[in-house]
């Protein structure tokens, strides 16, 4: 009564072999993870500070929860950030004209009133120190 339709079934590619990623830890024959070796945590952490999984590491369960708990301490002791400041670039407000109900281009124009003021304020420093 079923309306689904059977798939085939799917071929299996003989020629390409899966194989395991061996762990950092294993490779290099570390006994003990410990949170002030900040090299070796860092290579467990993305560029946004955030703990790798295990099936990117390679781990297995006991190394991945040893990990995880030498990078917290290590952010508890500030040896490693919580978050990393990630740069976005931004487009230029030449982009938005549809936008005008939200503002349009006050922001440059606040900068420019900035600027005219900063110039109209060391021209006065100037001219005042001159006449004393």
């Amino acid at each position: 009564m079923s309306n689904k339709k059977p798939r085939p079934p799917r071929a299996k590619d003989s020629t390409k072999k899966i194989r395991k990623k061996t762990s950092v830890l294993t490779s290099e024959k570390v006994d003990y993870v410990d949170y002030k070796d900040v090299n070796l945590l860092g290579r467990f952490v993305s560029d946004r500070s955030k703990i790798k999984a295990r099936r990117v590491n390679g781990n297995d369960v006991q190394q991945q929860n040893e990990i995880a708990r030498a990078i917290k301490n290590a952010r508890e002791m500030a040896l490693l950030p919580y978050t990393k400041r990630v740069s976005s670039q931004r487009t230029s407000r030449g982009d938005r004209e549809g936008r005008e109900g939200r503002g349009g281009s006050a922001p440059e124009a606040v900068v420019d009133q900035v600027v005219d003021l900063g110039a109209d304020v060391g021209t006065d420093e100037v001219e005042g120190g001159g006449d004393e």
